[in-house]
């Protein structure tokens, strides 16, 4: 039998290439590799989980995480972009450009920051002080990507405090850094750590905290 492969005759025998199959494939074996090192890192720490043990776990050869991650600290920056993205069908900075872009109402705007905040921390903040632990205990690769994952989030509330402020939703004189200060300081992984991790809030209440410290200390 003749096969086709966009639009042209394949020789007999041979099957189409299907690329659109193996990218999903590939997805699969990503996301699988990436929700295991998750768990095996989060319960037994950067320094006791190897890529073997994560290999094994998610049925895939070391090498093929090698190759895909580089090794332990690209994983563990793998898992804290995937956090940031959140549970929306849209990633939670997309969402939260949107949610600028569109506000009329400064107050209201502040409280959907929290509920990204209580959306995003349970993903991001576990990862975060994984990479802060790890970077203390003296690994030189985790310590880069704690100053990565800050630096980024640095540029990502600059970049929210200057739009704000062209839209003349928070309080007059404040400056781009100070209100970029402020959001830096709510969105720290140590902020999560105490409200939940310590004291036992939820993540709904942990949003709606700094729902609250953004409206007294931004409005």
């Amino acid at each position: 039998m003749i096969g086709e492969v966009n639009g042209e005759a394949a020789p007999s025998g041979r099957r189409p290439y299907d690329g659109r199959r193996r990218r999903e494939l590939a997805e699969e074996s990503r996301g699988r590799v990436l929700a295991h090192a998750r768990e095996l890192f989060l319960s037994q720490g950067f320094g006791g989980t190897t890529i073997a043990q994560i290999a094994r776990a998610a049925g895939v050869s070391a090498e093929s995480v090698y190759k895909n991650f580089g090794g332990k600290a690209g994983l563990v920056r793998a898992i804290q972009e995937q956090s940031l993205l959140g549970v929306g069908t849209l990633p939670a900075e997309q969402r939260s450009d949107l949610a600028q872009t569109t506000a009329t109402d400064a107050v209201a705007l502040m409280e959907q920051f929290g509920r990204f905040a209580a959306e995003v921390g349970p993903l991001d903040a576990p990862i975060v002080l994984l990479i802060r632990d790890a970077a203390a205990s003296g690994d030189a690769d985790m310590a880069a990507l704690l100053r990565e994952v800050d630096d980024a989030r640095y540029r990502r509330m600059l970049h929210n405090a200057r739009q704000l402020i062209a839209k003349r939703l928070l309080r007059p004189g404040l400056t781009p850094s100070e209100a970029a200060d402020v959001m830096f300081a709510c969105t720290t992984a140590e902020l999560y750590e105490s409200l939940v991790g310590k004291r036992g809030r939820s993540p709904e209440e942990y949003g709606r905290f700094i729902a609250r410290t953004l409206i007294a200390n931004l409005l």
